[in-house]
């Protein structure tokens, strides 16, 4: 399956830009003290939120397959950048490395086995599995 996203300067910004994903058209910029006029969120946000969005889909159609009471599902995304000496379970060795937290909040009459089960699931949602694996970007001047 290939997808295509395509973004565009926006031009009424340093920064901003005109994302169209299929029907649906967004805005990305950054924030004022960086420079942009902050029309929307930055590029960083998109990424934890296709996380996110992958993560309640996947544990929503999963409770779903197995008829567990699943009511709503919130995942609370947040990134920063620590040193690599001091993320003792990370390869990387020196410079930084992009650390992501994923806070996830069931809500629902699960018992302790649905819940832990869904928390493992999370890990296998598409995005999760891309952002983890091997990426390859393949660039072009066209």
């Amino acid at each position: 399956m290939t997808t295509e996203v395509t973004v565009t300067s926006a031009g009424h910004s340093a920064f901003a830009v005109e994302i169209a994903a299929g029907a649906h058209h967004l805005t990305a910029d950054e924030a004022k003290d960086l420079g942009g006029d902050d029309t929307g969120p930055p590029p960083h946000d998109f990424l934890l939120a296709g996380l996110g969005a992958c993560t309640v889909m996947t544990l929503k159609l999963y409770a779903a397959r197995k008829k567990w009471p699943l009511e709503q599902v919130a995942v609370r995304l947040t990134r920063r950048k620590v040193k690599a000496a001091d993320c003792p379970d990370c390869v990387t060795k020196d410079g930084d490395v992009e650390e992501m937290t994923r806070e996830i909040t069931l809500t629902g009459p699960l018992d302790a086995e649905a819940r832990a089960r869904l928390l493992d699931i999370a890990s296998k949602c598409p995005v999760h599995r891309t952002l983890t694996g091997e990426i390859k970007i393949r660039t072009a001047l066209v």
